[in-house]
């Protein structure tokens, strides 16, 4: 409960929030008219304000004092990254399905990927991530406060492994020995790289260097500029950048595991589990008719400027999950990461999976 001598008013007119003076709390509140007054309250399972509005009559020269009941939706911030698979994201926001459960669900973009989401989850700027499984189970293991609520994908991601259009290599071979262009430490990209050479039998100290480009679009500019010699996204992402000669591409490397999981802050469990298990009930039940949806592969070629052809072979492979990983799924994801001198230990699935 938030006691209203701790509160504060950020913003003014019909759409504004309240909350605790850090910030840690905030509330989104939506009223028909701009509040001049706050009466003091409580927060209750109702999740009501009593809001005084006053107004004055000229004629009368009297005070009138109007009690009204707002809801107060919670706010909560979730990142992703701005690909196709997380159009069903976009369109349950769309639908405002979240307000309609009294949740102001706010999504923010991490073009940086998962190293940048690992690290705005650690610094509290969101709350939840949909986030690539090998890249949260390292931090979680190497401190971040978070947990793994659920699975999205549950199908590989598969990476292409690209170098620039006019670069000498043509063979996965090639590349032994130079440099990855990666988005930063700690993201896919990074640990991709790690599990590629692994495959392809490579000296570990020897032959991976790396080059940090930031994002995609650092990788566009960069290796054609000589900035990192090989670089690994997301096949389908890039591909127009393929079609369009920037990259060229000279293999793949699908992950060994399930791609994408949810993953949100301890705190947050804590505090707000109805909320979370709320936000997962209605991705889920978009995720499970997704492919079902009509022209949803026309909806997806015109977002994300791809081929018609390459979306439906992109969801002809990929399956969304409703479920939990399992353990021996997050014990096989930490003896790969210690087999690549990764992470120090592993832990217990215990302090990496949340089960409601």
């Amino acid at each position: 409960n938030l006691e209203m001598e701790t509160a504060a008013i950020y913003g003014c007119g019909l759409h504004f929030q309240i909350g605790n003076l850090d910030r840690s709390h905030i509330w989104h509140v939506q009223t028909l008219g701009a509040p001049s007054a706050i009466s003091k309250c409580h927060i209750g399972q109702s999740c009501q304000w009593h809001l005084q509005q006053q107004s004055r009559k000229s004629s009368t020269k009297t005070d009138r004092t109007y009690v009204r009941y707002f809801r107060v939706m919670k706010t909560i911030q979730i990142g992703g990254v701005p690909e196709h698979f997380n159009l069903p994201w976009y369109l349950t926001l769309r639908n405002k399905e979240y307000q309609e459960q009294g949740i102001n669900l706010r999504w923010k973009d991490y073009h940086g990927g998962t190293g940048q989401m690992n690290k705005a989850l650690r610094e509290r700027e969101i709350d939840m991530a949909v986030i690539l499984t090998e890249g949260i189970v390292r931090d979680i293991v190497n401190g971040n406060p978070s947990k793994i609520v659920q699975g999205y994908v549950k199908s590989p991601l598969v990476w292409g492994i690209h170098v620039a259009k006019n670069a000498p290599f043509e063979t996965l071979e090639a590349l032994k020995g130079t440099k990855a262009a990666i988005s930063r430490f700690g993201s896919g990209s990074h640990l991709m790289a790690y599990i590629n050479a692994q495959q392809l039998g490579w000296d570990l100290e020897k032959d991976l260097q790396f080059e940090v480009i930031q994002n995609l679009q650092g990788a566009i500019e960069g290796l054609p500029a000589g900035r990192g010699d090989y670089f690994m996204w997301e096949k389908f992402t890039t591909k127009p950048f393929v079609d369009q000669g920037v990259f060229r591409l000279v293999g793949e490397c699908p992950t060994p595991w399930p791609c994408f999981v949810i993953a949100v802050r301890e705190e947050v469990l804590k505090l707000d589990t109805a909320s979370v298990k709320t936000i997962l009930e209605i991705i889920n039940t978009t995720t499970i008719e997704f492919k079902n949806i009509p022209s949803i592969d026309q909806m997806l070629a015109n977002r994300y400027g791809q081929q018609l052809e390459d979306v439906r072979k992109w969801l002809s492979i990929t399956q969304w999950s409703q479920e939990q990983l399992s353990n021996v799924e997050v014990a096989r994801i930490q003896n790969t990461l210690k087999a690549l001198d990764l992470i120090e230990a592993p832990k217990d699935p215990s302090e990496i999976l949340h089960f409601f």
